[in-house]
């Protein structure tokens, strides 16, 4: 009787998942997060004292590497982790029972929560693994035809590139692509380049709201409000802005919309949103099959099969985390950590800065060169010489190093990252 007892309270307790009392959040992180309200300063830059709470919850802030490749994959909180074992351990125990009749029912209440923290309906939302199968299933789904015109730049994420190619060489669609020289402080600029590529035959604008490769923050409603005036929709890659920057996606007024959760909202690896404005649900065939492919329901586009209940679970004790610091402290935090460590090597000689450190323009990523060093040098250098883990990037016209630092990186992280530039421009 004891057994059945502690077996009906362990499934209860795992069908409320991060959104009952009893959280891993609440239980790891909750009280030590009120605590550090007391060392908080308004409109004051010196807040290391409550941002060491904050980094304390990271183990990664503890790793014998230095890691600067956020805008890749983030490291989850202690939280996150171990909701992420709960939930395995307890799928290992009867995958078929515990999956599909116990934490199933939790993605209702996270969808509720995602929708929440994006400002929407929840019936705009679907979860997925990333932010390349959310964007897919929009590119393919879109009832487009032969002759109808899509306009995207050279500096969009790859997945989405080969997409929007492999739906012109499947569908004859005209794929156009702007080239913009970044960073760029100018939003009419880039808004002006799109208008005047748009031809009567203009269907689709693909927009990256955040550049993946050196951080252009891409004026997004404007180009929405462009479009729209057009009758042209617009598609928008937020991979990187999602958990990062302090927005609603309907404020952005775009048509769809596309995110990885395990990005800065630092959710499990594999973990993906996708948004669809209610009206234009019915219109989107799903990537992979549903009985209902022409319904209105969001749902159709979560027929993934056997995918991991886990991670999916996992996602809502990332939300707690998020709701914890705020949106608005968090992208200001994590402007303050690019510009810290930007400015100092901006002064080094030899050493150039390839993204704007207006917060209007830019806020986690940076680019960064050394001259007479290719990229991979310069990462290569660092990673061996210094333990600081970053990413070359060589792609069209960027050449450079993306540093990306979230919450958990300390200042005296970035200090080293300053001095590793620094010796390694002297030996350039």
């Amino acid at each position: 009787m004891n057994n059945r007892r502690s077996f009906f309270r362990k499934s209860a307790a795992l069908g409320m998942g991060a959104f009952g009392i009893d959280s891993l959040f609440n239980q790891l992180h909750a009280e030590h997060f009120s605590n550090a309200e007391k060392y908080w300063k308004a409109d004051s830059n010196d807040n290391e004292d409550y941002w060491s709470v904050i980094q304390d919850a990271y183990t990664a802030s503890k790793s014998e590497i230095i890691i600067l490749n956020n805008g890749g994959v983030s490291p989850s909180p202690l939280a996150v982790q171990e909701a992420l074992e709960k939930y395995n351990r307890a799928a290992a125990q009867g995958p078929s029972y515990y999956m599909w009749r116990i934490m199933d029912k939790g993605r209702e209440p996270l969808r509720q929560r995602l929708a929440k923290l994006a400002g929407c309906d929840a019936e705009e939302i679907a979860i997925n693994r990333n932010a390349t199968e959310a964007l897919n299933t929009v590119i393919f789904g879109l009832p487009l035809q032969k002759g109808d015109e899509i306009i995207g730049t050279i500096q969009d994420y790859p997945n989405m590139i080969q997409a929007w190619k492999q739906r012109q060489m499947r569908d004859g669609l005209v794929y156009k692509q702007l080239s913009f020289d970044f960073p760029i402080e100018n939003d009419e600029q880039i808004v002006k380049a799109f208008a005047d590529a748009v031809t009567p035959n203009t269907k689709i604008i693909h927009v990256t709201h955040i550049i993946n490769w050196v951080g252009q923050i891409m004026p997004v409603k404007k180009i929405c409000q462009m479009a729209h005036s057009k009758g042209i929709e617009v598609v928008v890659d937020g991979a990187h802005t999602f958990g990062l920057l302090d927005y609603k996606i309907p404020d952005l007024d775009c048509d769809y919309f596309g995110t990885s959760l395990h990005k800065f909202l630092s959710a499990p690896v594999g973990s993906g949103m996708m948004w669809i404005k209610k009206d234009k649900i019915e219109k989107i065939w799903p990537l992979l099959c549903n009985s209902q492919p022409k319904s209105a329901d969001i749902r159709k586009f979560e027929t993934l099969g056997t995918r991991s209940f886990p991670i999916e679970q996992a996602i809502g004790e990332a939300i707690n985390f998020q709701e914890g610091i705020g949106s608005k402290r968090k992208q200001e935090r994590v402007h303050f950590l690019k510009k810290y460590w930007a400015e100092k090597a901006a002064q080094i000689p030899g050493v150039k800065i390839h993204t704007s450190l207006k917060p209007e323009f830019s806020c986690a990523i940076a680019g960064v060169s050394v001259d007479g060093m290719k990229p991979e040098e310069v990462d290569a250098k660092l990673m061996k010489d210094h333990k600081i883990h970053t990413v070359g990037i060589n792609w069209e016209n960027i050449h450079c190093v993306r540093v990306t630092p979230h919450v958990y990186t300390k200042l005296s992280d970035l200090d080293k990252l300053v001095g590793a530039l620094e010796k390694i421009a002297k030996k350039a």
